[in-house]
C-alpha cells in the first residue's frame, strides 16, 4: 500500500459537489489538505457540507511540500494561469474540462505540465461508465469489427435561467458553447471509440430558446481518419434533455450508448445489453447526477500517479476535442469542409 496521496482542491463552486462526495469514498487513497476559493461566502458553504480543512489562500496549498497534487475546478477561463502556478510548484493535476477557452490557451497549458514533468487529467467522466468501459471492451475483443460510421448525438435542455448566470455561455470565460461546455464528453467519448475525426463539415447556430453569445445548436457531419463517416447533432435548446447517444456501426454489430445503457446487435443474432440504471445531467438542472463516474476519473489520475502512466482522459485526449470543435465552428463560419489540425486520414 502507497501512502496516501495528499491533494489540495483549487475552486469550490458548482462543479465541486460530485468531486467531493469522490474524495470522500477514496479517504484511504487520498487526503484533502486544503480546500481554496477566492469568495469567503463559498468557502463557508463547502466548510458546512463536507468534513475537509479550508486553505486561506492558493499560496498556502502550493507552499505545502506535502501536498503532490491538485484539481482545479474553476472557471475555463482562469485553467492556464492556475495550471502553470501549480506545475511550477511540482504538483500533479487534476482539471475540470474544458482545458481552456481557446486552443491556444489548451495547448500552453499541455505544454506547460509537459515541461514541468507533472501529470495532467481531464475530468471527463463520461469515459468510465459501465457501458462505455463494455464497448471499449468488446471493440479490443474484435466483436464489433472496423468502424464504418460513428455518430453521436448530444440533445440536452439547459433554461434561459442558467446562461443569465455571468460569464455562461461566453467566450470570454466558458471559451463556447454546448459543443466546449457540454458536448465535450460525448465528443471525448466518440473519439475514445471510434478514433479522432480528420475533417467536418458543420453548421452552428444560436436558436430561438435561448439568448447568449455563443451556439447552442450544432449539426456536422463526421470523416474519420480511420474512412468511417457519422454525423453529430449537439444542442441546449431540446426539452426537457434526453440522454446522449453513440452509435458505433461495425461489420459485425451494431453498438448503441444512450446515457448510461448499452446495446449491441451481433450479426450472428447475439445482444449485447448493459443497463446499470441512472442518468442524468441532460435537463434544467446540470448537477443532477450520481457522483460514481467522477469518482472513477480520480481513482484513474491516482492510479496514473502511483504507476506513472498517462491518465485515460488525458491533456493530449482533451485537445483533440478542442481541435474539433474548432474545425467545427471553422466550417460553420467559412461554409465548407474544414481538417482537423493534427489528425492524417487514412
Amino acid at each position: 500500500m502507497t501512502a496516501p496521496h495528499r491533494i489540495g482542491l483549487i475552486g469550490l463552486g458548482m462543479a465541486v459537489t460530485p468531486h467531493a462526495r469522490s474524495l470522500l469514498d477514496l479517504a484511504d487513497r487520498v487526503e484533502v489538505a486544503g480546500a481554496f476559493a477566492r469568495s469567503a461566502a463559498r468557502r463557508e458553504d463547502f466548510a458546512q457540507r463536507f468534513p475537509f480543512p479550508l486553505a486561506h489562500s492558493l499560496d498556502a496549498i502550493l507552499g505545502d511540500p506535502s501536498v503532490d497534487c491538485v484539481m482545479i475546478l474553476t472557471p475555463p477561463d482562469t485553467h492556464l494561469d492556475l495550471v502553470r502556478r501549480c506545475a511550477a510548484a511540482g504538483k500533479h493535476i487534476l482539471l475540470e474540462k474544458p482545458l481552456e477557452v481557446t486552443t491556444e490557451r489548451a495547448e500552453q497549458l499541455v505544454a506547460a505540465c509537459a515541461a514541468a514533468g507533472v501529470t495532467l487529467g481531464l475530468v471527463l467522466q463520461h469515459r468510465f461508465r459501465a457501458a462505455a468501459l463494455r464497448c471499449a471492451a468488446l471493440q479490443r475483443e474484435g466483436r464489433i469489427g472496423p468502424l464504418i460510421s460513428a455518430s453521436a448525438g448530444i440533445r440536452l435542455w439547459r433554461p434561459q435561467s442558467y446562461y443569465d448566470q455571468p460569464g455562461r455561455g461566453t467566450l470570454a470565460r466558458d471559451g463556447g458553447g454546448v459543443l466546449i461546455t457540454q458536448g465535450i464528453h460525448t465528443l471525448d467519448l466518440l473519439q475514445s471509440l471510434a478514433g479522432p475525426v480528420a475533417e467536418v463539415t458543420g453548421y452552428a447556430t444560436t436558436s430561438a430558446a435561448h439568448r447568449m453569445e455563443t451556439e447552442d445548436l450544432a449539426c456536422a457531419a463526421l470523416r474519420f481518419a480511420s474512412g468511417a463517416l457519422g454525423t453529430l447533432e449537439a444542442t441546449t435548446a431540446a426539452f426537457p434533455g434526453f440522454p446522449e447517444r453513440i452509435e458505433l456501426s461495425g461489420t459485425l454489430a451494431t453498438a448503441t450508448l444512450s446515457g448510461v445503457d448499452l446495446r449491441v446487435c451481433h450479426q450472428d443474432g447475439e445482444i449485447t445489453e448493459l443497463r446499470p440504471g441512472g442518468n442524468g445531467g441532460t435537463g434544467a438542472d446540470p448537477m443532477d447526477f450520481p457522483h460514481d463516474n467522477h469518482r472513477a476519473v480520480l481513482t484513474d489520475f491516482l492510479d496514473a500517479l502511483d504507476h506513472g502512466r498517462a491518465p485515460a482522459a488525458s491533456g493530449a485526449a482533451a485537445l483533440q476535442v478542442h481541435r474539433l470543435v474548432d474545425a467545427l465552428l471553422a466550417s460553420a463560419r467559412n461554409g465548407r469542409p474544414c481538417r482537423v489540425a493534427g489528425v492524417t486520414a487514412a
